[in-house]
């Protein structure tokens, strides 16, 4: 459950104090705590292991072009070790980007490892929560068991959901082809890390106490029809189980960015879910 006790302090000492009024910071709190009740809610104990089963597409194509909205870029993620999953994973978008550990539950064909996905798609089935790309399913195999392990089709599972991690990578914002300066701005978040999840977005020109909101588009591309001129800053909500809190990048676009550019933030989101449900994973797998 959103712990909102916490949420206005940890807000005011990321945020400029002039950015809202008293009486619209409290409005603004009090609808993301909202957000965070029900994102909270719905993504408690992630961390947690869970049975399922698990499909694969043989084309990695299929999860690149899916609901995340990652398109090619999708290929590049994790070595192309890639899984649609089903809504209360994909959780209307804000799933997108997240990691998690998988193994299947067949000693003499899988590893005790596992592998690791990124989520790209939305999948669903109601017979498996992943359907994994062949490079991400063949991995759960003992050596020499590839072949044998797709044949198999479907498999029973383990999974849980683990922090993302992008060497040398800095949270990037993509400026989505449907934008249209001054009139609309659409942006794809990339390289989320850490084990969070983005449910509020705002932008305002650099400098500028004056935010707009953004909204989920779909899967992990944000909109606004309100664009602000001249370069823009950007302000995120991140939660992870209990708390919330901003995550503030002070310069991102340029005044000219352009239509298919991809902007360093200059910020990396590293926090852990802190979830409700401990004990739960003994950190033997």
């Amino acid at each position: 459950m959103a712990r909102c006790d916490r949420f206005p302090s940890e807000q005011s000492s990321s945020l400029p104090s002039s950015s809202l009024s008293v009486s619209a910071m409290m409005a603004k709190v009090l609808s993301l705590c909202f957000v965070l009740f029900l994102v909270s809610s719905a993504a408690a104990c992630d961390r947690c292991p869970h049975l399922s089963k698990a499909g694969y597409f043989r084309g990695v194509s299929a999860l690149s072009s899916g609901a995340c909205g990652y398109g090619s870029l999708a290929n590049g993620f994790n070595g192309g070790y890639l899984a649609a999953a089903v809504p209360s994973i994909y959780k209307g978008g804000a799933g997108c980007g997240a990691c998690f550990k998988v193994r299947c539950k067949n000693e003499k064909l899988c590893s005790k490892g596992g592998t690791q996905v990124i989520v790209t798609d939305l999948s669903n089935s109601n017979s498996t929560d992943f359907v994994m790309s062949s490079r991400a399913f063949m991995a759960m195999a003992n050596k020499g068991m590839s072949k044998s392990i797709l044949q198999q089709g479907i498999v029973d599972i383990e999974y849980k959901r683990v922090p993302c991690a992008f060497k040398g990578l800095n949270l990037a914002i993509r400026v989505e082809e449907s934008s249209k300066k001054p009139y609309y701005l659409a942006v794809k978040i990339l390289y989320q890390g850490g084990q969070t999840q983005i449910v509020a977005m705002d932008v305002a020109r650099v400098g500028s106490p004056n935010w707009q909101f953004m909204r989920r588009n779909f899967g992990a591309v944000w909109d606004t029809s309100r664009v602000p001129e001249g370069a823009l800053q950007f302000r995120f909500v991140v939660t992870a189980g209990f708390d919330g809190k901003w995550v503030w990048a002070k310069s991102v676009l340029p005044a000219d960015w352009k239509v298919g550019g991809i902007y360093n933030t200059g910020v990396q989101i590293t926090d852990i879910a802190q979830e409700g449900c401990y004990p739960c994973d003994d950190g033997s797998w």
